[in-house]
């Protein structure tokens, strides 16, 4: 199966309905590469979504832990103190599921469950990516995997990455690292991004969904 791997989505589910009519789940495993939650209008829609997703095709759909998703796991498992959290959308995320009532500790397993990366002999797919750090792999890591916004370390696999914005709504390559980052912005009213490639890293097919605006603030 190729691979379609979906960036940051932040809370922007309508945006995100629109980019699925581009996956074919016979044919392609889906990779969502972390930051589910915070900044958009619907993060506890996108969390259900991923759930249901993830019961529907447990082979071949494959959800990435995300700084943002460890600031929320952060907050439940260390008595609500929530500050770094709140300051980075946190404050919206709760204020959603509290109107929804839904208690927000009833994410901790599945938050826990998150993998940091996904990877075959030829793509890793991460929230951050490696660089030369010795604790790549330190979630607490500022250059770690959920944080690093320092230049990739050059794998012997193609790297995916999100985590930093690129603002001019496109994914973008960096040779030297063999690298994507497919961070576009849904959620400051760019576009989400889904990147098709084979399953030996072979570029496929790059699609930029423009944001819906109900998913971001005006």
């Amino acid at each position: 199966m190729s691979l379609f791997i979906i960036g940051d989505i932040h809370g922007c589910y309508f945006t995100l309905l629109r980019l699925l009519e581009h996956w074919e789940p016979q044919n392609e495993q889906l990779i969502q590469l972390g930051d589910l939650i915070d900044r958009g209008n619907h993060s506890v829609e996108v969390l259900q979504w991923a759930q249901e997703t993830e019961q529907k095709y447990p082979d071949s759909t494959f959800f990435l832990k995300g700084n943002h998703e460890q600031m929320m796991l952060d907050y439940i498992e260390n008595d609500k103190a929530g500050g770094n959290w709140f300051f980075n959308g946190g404050r919206g995320t709760l204020k959603q599921f509290v109107e929804k009532n839904i208690p927000i500790a009833s994410l901790q397993p599945w938050l826990q469950s998150l993998p940091l990366k996904w990877e075959n002999h030829r793509v890793m797919v991460s929230h951050a990516g490696i660089s030369d750090t010795l604790t790549p792999m330190d979630v607490s890591n500022p250059d770690g995997i959920l944080w690093n916004r320092k230049p990739l370390k050059k794998l012997p696999q193609i790297q995916v990455i999100g985590h930093t914005p690129q603002q001019a709504g496109k994914a973008k390559f960096t040779k030297s690292s063999q690298s994507w980052n497919i961070d576009t912005g849904a959620y400051r009213g760019i576009c989400l991004t889904g990147l098709k490639l084979g399953n030996d890293g072979k570029f496929l097919e790059e699609i930029n969904i423009p944001t819906d605006k109900r998913d971001f603030q005006i």
